[in-house]
Formats: C-alpha cells, sequence, structure tokens
C-alpha cells in the first residue's frame, strides 16, 4: 500500500520516470506473488503425484487435491487482461522443479505413513516423471 501512495505522489509532482520505475517495482512485486502462490499449489500437487507413485494407488481425496491445485495453478496463472500467461510451460516446469523437494519432504511424513525418510522415498520416485506428468495436467 505504501507503494501506491508514492507512486500517487511521484505523479502528482510530474516525476514520470520515478512513477514509471516504481510501477516497474510493484509489477515485479505482484509477479513475484503469483509465482509464489503458484509454487505453494505445486508442491501439493507433486505430494500427492509422489505419493500415488511410491504407494501405486491413489484415494478420492489426493484425486481431489490434485485436481483443486491444477485449478489453482490455471487460474492463478492467466494473465486477465492479456490473454496471456505469468508463467510460460518452461517457467512452470522450473517451478515445479523448484517445488519438488518441499513437495518430497513433505511426502517422506505421509507416504506409508512416514517409514522412509526423504532420501529413502527420493530412490524410490522419479523425479522427473512426476514433474512432466504435472507440467501436463497443468498445460491443456
Amino acid at each position: 500500500m505504501e507503494e501506491i501512495i508514492t507512486l500517487k505522489e511521484l505523479l502528482l509532482k510530474g516525476d514520470i520516470s520515478g512513477a514509471i520505475a516504481l510501477a516497474e517495482e510493484i509489477e515485479e512485486m505482484s509477479k513475484k506473488d503469483i509465482i509464489n502462490n503458484i509454487r505453494s499449489f505445486a508442491v501439493i500437487l507433486l505430494l500427492h503425484l509422489i505419493k500415488q507413485q511410491v504407494e501405486n494407488r491413489t484415494t478420492r481425496s489426493w484425486d481431489v487435491s490434485i485436481r483443486n491445485s491444477v485449478l489453482e495453478i490455471q487460474g492463478l496463472n492467466k494473465r486477465p487482461k492479456s490473454k496471456g500467461f505469468y508463467l510460460d510451460g518452461e517457467e512452470l516446469q522450473l517451478t515445479l522443479t523448484e517445488a519438488y523437494a518441499q513437495a518430497l519432504n513433505k511426502a517422506s511424513l505421509e507416504v506409508a505413513e512416514g517409514i522412509y525418510d526423504i532420501e529413502e522415498l527420493g530412490a524410490m520416485v522419479d523425479a522427473g516423471e512426476i514433474i512432466e506428468r504435472a507440467l501436463g495436467l497443468i498445460i491443456v
């Protein structure tokens, strides 16, 4: 909110270059927030895909969580005015890759009632396959 007040003051003073610089900073902060939200849903999505792969089964709850995460990521990634996306396919893949370690860490507490540590669990799954599957669900 402070940035908006500063932007207004810069515009009233006629400092267009300062206002443009601040507007770009605000835009970057907004994009970062959206990416962080996408990443949070990516962790949930990957967590359930990991659980499915390791336990070789699924539950209705996992399926719903996967669908909800995909819908949230798709919704957050859309730019309403330009009809484009905040993250293209390559950037989405990078975000999923970055979220994978956190998802694996969380999965180590949930898969088979937490009997595997993160290294054991990591050896049991194909990270690339899970990330590709997640990407395929998001990009339709």
